[in-house]
């Protein structure tokens, strides 16, 4: 279950509350002759709140699906991955290292070292969050607490600091 649905789980009750609650309100008025500007303000609400509680579903199945495809992909990517020559894999490994070392220099937690890692990868914000499963709002502080440690003033220049004399 992802931190979204967490977030909308109360937004969800009460739409299904006031959908219940008016429909059967709407009902007991028709039985009882109320007035048709009366039943009409009632049918209102519900039809609202009934295709309000439909768009928060909907929207809330759509972003399941693409974390479902996100993760696919990553899956895919990864098995599908060549295995790079000896010298590839020492050089990453040596950058690896190089990056580990200069996490600590900075002082990054843990989660903002996670979060680098992930940005050095080139993964979206929105990508990070849902790997992490975890609020793009939350991401975006972590990110911008990564720059300001490493002195950088955003994303391409905390990853050309790591690569900018390579070539």
């Amino acid at each position: 279950m992802n931190i979204d649905t967490h977030k909308q789980a109360p937004l969800i009750f009460i739409f299904v509350f006031v959908v219940i609650a008016s429909g059967l309100d709407l009902f007991s008025d028709l039985s009882h002759g109320a007035s048709l500007a009366h039943v009409f303000r009632e049918a209102v609400i519900v039809t609202l709140s009934a295709l309000a509680l439909i768009w928060i579903l909907r929207g809330m199945y759509q972003q399941n699906e693409e974390i479902k495809l996100l993760r696919q992909e990553i899956s895919n990517a990864e098995r599908l991955h060549r295995q790079p020559d000896e010298y590839v894999l020492n050089a990453r490994r040596q950058l690896g290292e190089v990056i580990a070392k200069q996490f600590e220099d900075w002082q990054l937690t843990s989660s903002e070292k996670e979060v680098g890692i992930l940005l050095l990868k080139g993964l979206s914000l929105k990508e990070i969050s849902a790997i992490r499963n975890t609020l793009e709002k939350t991401v975006r502080q972590q990110a911008s607490a990564i720059y300001k440690k490493a002195d950088v003033p955003g994303r391409h220049a905390f990853a050309a600091w790591f690569i900018e004399d390579m070539l």
